[in-house]
């Protein structure tokens, strides 16, 4: 069962201690390609333009629910879309109190040969300048079940 999870290529790309292409296995090569499809935006591919994940026209968007509940939206859709081998569970975004300029992406995943959860927290940066509209009260934020 194991071997449906695959190997890959690093990320980011490295030349491992023997001279090779480093690798990645196992759920080590599942989350760094969640990380991939997120980090790359849609249209970024020239040979694969729907690959990747919108999140990134949010860039220049406010601080507020509404990008919230879109990033959480983006991301659960990119995922889906991308990343046969897991089942998001849910994506929760909230704002980062020690930087306003960053959401953090809660991502709850499991595996789907295994059925190991997970978790990966996605940081994602916005632009400086925009006003924080995030109330500050506990539980404040912003999910994306699946459903």
């Amino acid at each position: 069962m194991a071997d449906f999870l695959g190997t890959g290529w690093a990320f980011p790309v490295r030349i491992d201690a023997r001279g090779r292409v480093a690798l990645a296995r196992q759920e080590r090569d599942i989350e760094e390609a969640i990380i991939m499809i997120l980090l790359t935006p849609k249209g970024q591919r020239v040979m694969r333009p729907e690959f990747g994940c919108q999140i990134h026209e949010l860039i220049f968007a406010p601080n507020d629910l509404t990008t919230a509940g879109l990033a959480a939206y983006y991301v659960q859709e990119a995922l889906a879309m991308w990343e046969p081998r897991i089942e998001v569970e849910n994506v929760d975004v909230n704002a980062d109190e020690q930087n306003t300029d960053r959401l953090l992406i809660m991502i709850d995943y499991s595996i789907k040969a295994t059925h190991d959860k997970r978790s990966l927290v996605f940081p994602f940066y916005r632009i400086p300048g925009s006003v924080i509209q995030f109330s500050r009260c506990a539980g404040d934020h912003v999910s994306h079940h699946r459903g």
